[in-house]
């Protein structure tokens, strides 16, 4: 059967004919991807080393997180895995948890000392679970206090990346962990994504949370320029257009903003009437 080594960089089939690395994979890497925990017991007791590669340097670490083998996961790291090994494509064990939207995977990782988010340009795991709709593996990455704002190059900021896919879900968890909802690619916004489809509920969402609906793309197109003609997700934007943001959102966004994203975990603490609360954390 053949396998797809899931990343976004990167995407290329291997099977039992293919030439490629998948041919020095040791037993480890085979017990590690098949959830085997017993075998895999078994040979790291004979003295198999817990970071054995292949040629794109692959560990078996890498393999069991891909396959959702928590307890795989567990026992390599508690063997002494490189919780942050990288592959010849940067891909590390975290990206490949979030990337089959293994949250138990991610949280054991973290816990383990996976870094989450790195300088350089390597495959990110908060992209990745954005782009995919894996909003567990993306609010376990926020709760270790991952940069909801981590603007890559080649792909944005992760709540650009959500709404090119248009997972509202991952998009809901990024906007309430305080992204920057006018942050996308460049100068395209989250909003100019989401107003190429047809989705009004995220276009909607974007728009509670304050985007602009006047901003301009590199083109010099605002979010209504790129909707499909006579479409819903047009019209919505012309009437948000024509009709100016009531009082009560307006001061929600200027507390918001006031509190900072740092600081918005602390809403629910504030000496205020729980009705209020809730209303700053849009429940």
């Amino acid at each position: 059967m053949s396998r797809i080594y899931n990343c976004n960089w990167l995407e290329v089939p291997w099977g039992d004919g293919d030439l490629g690395s998948w041919a020095d994979r040791s037993p480890l890497h085979e017990a590690a991807s098949q959830g085997r925990l017993l075998s895999l017991k078994t040979l790291l007791s004979q003295g198999y080393n817990v970071d054995t590669l292949t040629i794109d340097q692959v560990t078996p670490l890498h393999e069991a997180c891909l396959g959702d083998h928590v307890g795989c996961a567990r026992i390599l790291l508690e063997a002494g895995a490189n919780v942050n090994a990288t592959t010849i494509d940067g891909v590390t064990p975290l990206f490949n948890a979030c990337s089959r939207g293994s949250a138990a995977c991610a949280e054991l990782l973290l816990q383990y000392g996976a870094k989450a988010q790195w300088e350089s340009c390597l495959p990110s795991p908060t992209h990745e679970a954005a782009s995919r709709g894996h909003s567990e593996c993306l609010e376990v990455l926020i709760s270790w206090g991952i940069d909801v704002d981590q603007d890559l190059p080649h792909l944005g900021t992760p709540l650009y990346v959500a709404c090119v896919s248009q997972q509202i879900h991952c998009i809901r968890k990024l906007l309430y962990a305080g992204a920057n909802v006018q942050k996308g690619k460049h100068l395209q916004t989250p909003l100019h994504a989401a107003a190429q489809h047809s989705s009004t509920e995220i276009v909607n969402l974007l728009l509670e949370f304050g985007a602009d609906i006047n901003a301009k793309n590199s083109d010099f197109e605002r979010p209504v320029d790129l909707a499909a003609p006579s479409s819903l997700v047009e019209g919505l934007l012309l009437f948000h257009e024509a009709t100016p943001s009531s009082l009560c959102q307006l001061c929600r966004l200027c507390i918001r903003n006031y509190i900072g994203r740092a600081r918005l975990h602390l809403v629910p603490q504030l000496q205020l009437p729980t009705i209020l609360k809730n209303f700053l954390q849009y429940r």
